[in-house]
């Protein structure tokens, strides 16, 4: 027997735990149409593309109620005034530890899941590694 065990891994990936299809909206649509998506989708994020269906941004709650607060609901403004330009992003490869690293050190709780193409293909959000977390801490006990 050797003196050093094997180092196990559970190879979950972002692939395994994004959502999918993503909630997108392209840049021209008003701010308000984002906010119909998040809640008919029940998220709090969408994920904005362009006419080629690239992503270019990203719109969270926070910017609806920024929208609100500033009294820019009811204008037609589109969420590209509102969104948060090129967001961080992350591959259905990345580990869910990476991206999990990658969320606490940009203070973020939404990433896009995206192809080589930067077409987004899921999202991935705190709550959906929470949930995995919650799954292998249950296994645990």
């Amino acid at each position: 027997m050797s003196l050093f065990r094997r180092k196990r891994s559970l190879p979950l990936r972002i692939s395994d735990i994004m959502s999918t299809p993503p909630i997108t909206i392209k840049e021209t649509e008003p701010v308000e149409k984002a906010a119909k998506l998040m809640f008919e989708n029940n998220t709090s994020s969408v994920i904005v593309v362009n006419n080629d269906g690239v992503l270019t941004g990203i719109v969270t709650a926070k910017d609806v109620v920024a929208a609100v607060a500033l009294g820019r609901i009811g204008q037609g403004i589109p969420v590209g005034r509102f969104m948060k330009e090129n967001p961080l992003t992350i591959s259905p490869d990345a580990s869910i530890t990476d991206a999990l690293e990658k969320m606490r050190e940009f203070n973020v709780r939404h990433l896009p899941v995206v192809d080589k193409d930067n077409r987004p293909i899921g999202m991935v959000s705190v709550r959906d590694i929470m949930d995995v977390l919650l799954t292998l801490l249950r296994i645990i006990e």
